[in-house]
């Protein structure tokens, strides 16, 4: 359709008033122009927009319909500078964050729920990654935010510490363990049967329970991936599993947490982590937003 806005308006105007001069002055000019502007308009539909005499004017049934759609059409090219001002700005937009499965227990919604509170008009797509894919596409520039474990390469990417917490051991609850009044030492395992972290998918756990907790690998009964997993084999009785503390709220039956000696108090870290230079403004109000926050 080759129509111009000041046609849109044109019609929108003697479509209210009713009246080509009331409409002509609304519009600060004569009467001639503004009808040669509807003359074009129809021309450019196709189709008669007003029945007009010496004494009336009136919309016929396509008017009716077509002043919809000027009005949106209108509605929409107003709005679109400040849009692009507010996109431009970071305050409007779109984030695309990965994370982790194990970053779902309670940091995940308290994140998005911080977010939303603060920028509204940001829309953030979730794609669950874990670390290693994440890397991948923030390098790809498939996201723009990840929700990861250390370590990074600083030179690619900036990163911020978002959560810390304690690394339990997961025991079903029936072990004996459950009687201990103190924490968890590696003593304590010995014979016992371990549920372990896979050291190609879970990379991140592996090294920390390994450098943490000195353990006979020989022991390893079952080897996986996802935490969740982990906790149904141990509410199964195959044997205890080492799990970060907010595991807990997965709320799997028969399964009791025991807080393990451990050198450093809570070696369990989560980070944000974002490639040094990106092209996304509300990356950057994203940013602002969770500075300082540790959920």
């Amino acid at each position: 359709m080759n129509y111009t806005l000041e046609q849109l308006r044109g019609l929108v105007a003697v479509a209210e008033e009713l009246h080509f001069g009331r409409a002509a002055a609304r519009l600060r000019m004569t009467q001639p122009p503004l009808s040669r502007q509807i003359q074009k308009l129809e021309a450019a539909v196709g189709a008669q927009l007003l029945d007009r005499d010496n004494r009336r004017v009136a919309l016929t049934p396509a008017g009716e319909a077509f002043l919809a759609e000027a009005r949106r059409i209108l509605a929409i090219a107003e709005s679109a500078p400040e849009l692009a001002q507010r996109v431009s700005s970071g305050f409007s937009g779109l984030v695309r964050l990965g994370f982790t499965s194990a970053s779902t227990f309670g940091i995940l919604g308290r994140l998005l729920n911080e977010l939303e509170l603060h920028l509204p008009e940001v829309h953030v797509e979730l794609y669950e990654m874990v670390t290693r894919e994440q890397i991948a596409a923030l390098a790809g520039q498939d996201i723009d935010l990840g929700l990861a474990r250390p370590p990074f390469d600083p030179e690619m990417f900036d990163s911020r510490l978002l959560h810390r917490e304690a690394l339990l051991l997961a025991v079903h609850e029936s072990h004996p363990l459950t009687e201990l009044s103190r924490p968890v030492v590696p003593a304590d395992l010995a014979g016992e049967p371990l549920i372990f972290h896979s050291q190609q998918k879970a990379r991140y756990f592996y090294d920390l329970v390994v450098s943490m907790v000195p353990l006979a690998q020989e022991r390893v009964v079952h080897t996986v991936s996802q935490v969740m997993t982990m906790l149904w084999l141990v509410s199964a009785g195959r044997g205890v599993a080492f799990v970060p503390a907010s595991a807990q709220l997965l709320g799997v039956p028969a399964v009791t947490y025991l807080p393990l000696r451990t050198p450093i108090p809570q070696p369990v870290e989560l980070h944000l982590l974002w490639p040094r230079h990106s092209h996304n403004p509300a990356l950057e109000r994203v940013l602002q937003v969770l500075d300082g926050l540790m959920l």
